[in-house]
């Protein structure tokens, strides 16, 4: 067997780090788009690890434009809010998140397909643990996932397809601007980025992390289902970054590739595997160590990589021993503060 390393001077190979299972090599990065200097060929490099390959960003992209061409209601029928077409959209959101969401955990765990292969916790989903809802960490996490994530995702579309169909908010189309219809698909994600660093900074605050935060971590090991298993007031914030469309002239398929990067990207980030392997080969990436990160040590890593607010905000954990110790004391001195 390998020893384990962990030498925060020299880095650490993936694998060898001694508290995961499997760890990606540390220190981790993050998005080089905002580097400065700017590094163009860096970030072109990091952009096309998403866009030019099977990813949940392509997967989301693509699973918007079918909704749009195939399964959604006529606009004059949305003018009016009636039950009927909302319920469609809801049955169609609650089938999403289920198949992927599901289909992972059922993969990855149930089946247990490629047994510790690529997982970050070398810990099972807690069973028989009061923490949670049912007493098991999976039937917690499906119940605030289904019964409020996916309501409260169903109403924000469902209001802007209202507003869109009214012509209450600025809409547009490929022909009337394809250049701003290309480029705000690439700019959705770094607005998620940016608005979701800023809200869960917010909702560590003490009064609102006891009040909401608290249901999402109570995941300290993550899966699948952990991705939007919120309390329904984070659920209200937490999806509230599409507004931005009530003021930024959008299509609604850009509502949709954003809201299924809200709502469907979690389940693989949150997955607790780097990677999905097919015979013996990773084909898709999946888990986010960046993420996994502020789950196990919490005071760190809000953000995302795409975006280096917390290098900015002196909140980044790279993963490394070093990295730890440095957020630790930096939190001992703002408590004696």
């Amino acid at each position: 067997m390998t020893a384990k390393i962990d030498n925060p001077e020299q880095g650490i190979p993936a694998g060898q780090a001694r508290e995961w299972n499997w760890n990606p090599d540390l220190p981790i990065p993050t998005s080089p788009v905002f580097s400065w200097p700017p590094r163009p060929l860096a970030a072109l490099k990091w952009l096309s690890s998403e866009w030019l390959a099977i990813s949940a960003m392509v997967l989301e992209f693509a699973l918007a434009f079918a909704v749009w061409e195939f399964l959604q209601p006529d606009a004059e029928e949305m003018k009016t809010f009636a039950f009927g077409w909302i319920l469609q959209i809801y049955i169609r959101n609650l089938l999403f998140l289920s198949l992927i969401a599901g289909g992972l955990h059922i993969y990855l765990y149930s089946f247990r397909k490629q047994g510790s292969n690529l997982k970050y916790d070398p810990r099972d989903l807690a069973k028989e643990n009061r923490r949670f809802a049912f007493r098991n960490q999976v039937y917690d996490n499906m119940f605030w996932s289904l019964a409020s994530g996916v309501a409260f995702w169903t109403a924000y579309e469902a209001v802007y397809y209202w507003a869109a169909a009214n012509s209450f908010v600025p809409t547009l189309t490929f022909i009337q601007n394809p250049v701003w219809f290309v480029a705000w698909f690439l700019l959705i994600p770094i607005w998620s980025s940016l608005y979701f660093y800023w809200i869960h900074r917010a909702l560590h605050w003490p009064p609102l992390y006891r009040l909401a935060h608290s249901v999402h971590h109570r995941n300290i090991n993550v899966g699948p289902w952990s991705g939007i298993s919120m309390h329904p007031v984070e659920h209200i914030i937490y999806f509230s970054s599409i507004l931005i469309h009530a003021v930024v002239a959008s299509h609604p398929v850009h509502v949709m590739f954003h809201l299924y990067i809200q709502a469907l990207d979690p389940a693989f980030s949150h997955s607790g595997f780097d990677g999905l392997v097919l015979k013996d080969k990773k084909r898709m990436e999946l888990g986010d160590f960046f993420h996994q990160l502020h789950h196990r040590f919490f005071d760190c890593n809000y953000g995302t990589s795409e975006m280096p607010w917390d290098r900015w905000f002196n909140s980044f954990h790279d993963g490394t021993a070093a990295s730890l110790e440095r957020l630790r004391k930096t939190g001992s001195k703002n408590r004696r503060r």
